[in-house]
């Protein structure tokens, strides 16, 4: 994977696309810190790449609340507690 600054891809552009393109996967970076990932695509599997990244993220994210969940202790819940908070949060969304 190839790192690109902001100031290369303004001062050339077509440099970065067609590297995209080659590489498939461009880190964009700000003062050396990753800000973007630049993906090559063709209008064949655009949507196929869309929907491959959106189901990345929302797995990262469970990932994220799951090791949340463990480290709070709220794992080891039972349905009828999560049945009760459920219960309580939306009563208070309704007053």
């Amino acid at each position: 994977m190839k790192f690109v600054s902001v100031r290369e891809l303004r001062l050339k552009p077509a440099k970065v696309w067609k590297m995209a393109k080659e590489e498939r996967d461009v880190v964009l970076t700000v003062n050396g810190r990753p800000v973007a990932i630049l993906t090559g695509v063709d209008e064949n599997s655009f949507e196929t790449e869309v929907e491959a990244i959106r189901r990345a993220r929302a797995l990262q994210a469970l990932d994220s609340l799951q090791a949340d969940s463990i480290k709070k202790g709220t794992h080891r819940l039972a349905a009828d507690k999560i049945d009760q908070e459920i219960r309580a949060v939306r009563k208070s969304r309704e007053a």
